[in-house]
């Protein structure tokens, strides 16, 4: 068991204790109230008793979490059956892959898998891709997370195939979720397109963010070979809401700032559609860039916006998933903590600013 502490600024002070808990150690009401009834909340060095009192600057918040997460995590209230016949197939990541070391199984059952993929390893392969190869030239592309996912089960449950229903960029890492099953994913797929499914990012970018909606048409080439929002004499994607029309994706990111760095922002996207890149789209279109990004990082035409982060890679992590289940309907949800990466980045940047103050 370890313990996480915040002290309370001016930024937080006048929140309730469960949105405090919910911004700084992304926890969701679920789990927060689960802590508070092993009494693994403290505040001001007391046990709290009540997620709804509104904190004030200079106090503190403290939680018990445990050490490591179990990697496993099956629901136990439902039997998990074998089907008759059925026969897994082979995975393609070779033994020993350091991947498998990275990667964290949330949750599984018989309709579903959630996974928490690591930054690095691509979702799944296209199947342009794999048509392309063959399925033993496959052998020789690059892993994916599909191709580990099976060897990581139980034994009991390595079966059938496993369906992607959305992906992850290959540089983001965070929650994604899986089917099991044609129904689930059917399901599943429904829920993406109703814009039913709750999926929140948070991403340190370059400038400073604000908290707002960004409505735009996504088109594939914005004018220079990159995918980005249409802009036309009848369309500002800034000043007005799009419609839908033929000549791109409507997509919709609400963003809110959740701690101001200086020079750089840490801020939460909530996305209520779910297109290709659009996180990144909608950020580097407003002058706030993922620290990392080095596509779209300019203006059409324009040159990189200057990035002094250091960042290796995009700074984004899918951070929590909600779902309503395939097969049972109830409402389920997942957190995921910062990677290493990201918690090192915000570290730095958090004492530059200090230095700077």
């Amino acid at each position: 068991m370890k313990s996480r502490r915040v002290v309370i600024d001016r930024k937080l002070a006048g929140r309730t204790i469960a949105d405090v808990l919910r911004q700084h150690f992304r926890l969701t009401r679920p789990q927060a109230l689960a802590l508070l009834r092993k009494q693994q909340i403290r505040h001001n060095g007391k046990p709290c008793h009540n997620l709804n009192r509104q904190v004030r600057i200079q106090e503190r918040l403290e939680i018990d979490v445990a050490d490591k997460e179990p990697a496993l995590k099956v629901d136990a209230p439902r039997k998990v059956h074998s089907q008759e016949g059925a026969h897994a197939p082979r995975s393609l990541a070779p033994r020993g892959s350091p991947w498998a070391q990275k990667i964290v199984i949330r949750y599984v059952d018989e309709h579903l898998i959630v996974v928490d993929k690591p930054a690095g390893l691509t979702t799944v392969r296209h199947a342009e891709e794999a048509a392309k190869f063959g399925k033993r030239a496959q052998r020789f592309l690059p892993e994916t997370l599909v191709d580990h996912l099976l060897a990581l089960l139980p034994a009991r449950e390595r079966r059938g195939r496993i369906r992607a229903v959305h992906r992850l960029d290959k540089e983001t890492s965070g929650l994604v979720v899986f089917a099991r099953t044609p129904a689930a994913e059917s399901k599943l797929g429904s829920q993406f397109r109703g814009h039913s499914i709750e999926r929140r990012y948070v991403a340190i970018v370059r400038g400073r963010g604000k908290t707002e909606r960004i409505e735009s048409l996504l088109v594939r080439n914005r004018g220079d070979g990159r995918r980005g929002s249409a802009v036309g004499q009848d369309f500002d994607p800034v000043r007005q809401s799009p419609k839908v029309g033929d000549e791109g994706q409507r997509a919709i990111t609400e963003v809110t700032v959740l701690e101001e760095l200086g020079e750089y922002t840490f801020v939460e996207c909530r996305l209520e559609t779910g297109r290709t890149h659009q996180v990144r789209i909608h950020l580097g279109e407003r002058g706030t860039p993922l620290c990392g990004e080095r596509i779209y990082d300019r203006a059409v035409h324009g040159k990189p916006l200057p990035d002094a982060s250091g960042a290796a890679r995009p700074m984004l992590h899918a951070a929590y998933l909600a779902i309503d289940h395939p097969a049972f309907g109830e409402r389920m949800e997942w957190a995921s903590e910062l990677p290493d990466d990201m918690q090192l980045l915000l570290q730095q940047l958090r004492k530059t600013r200090a230095a700077n103050q």
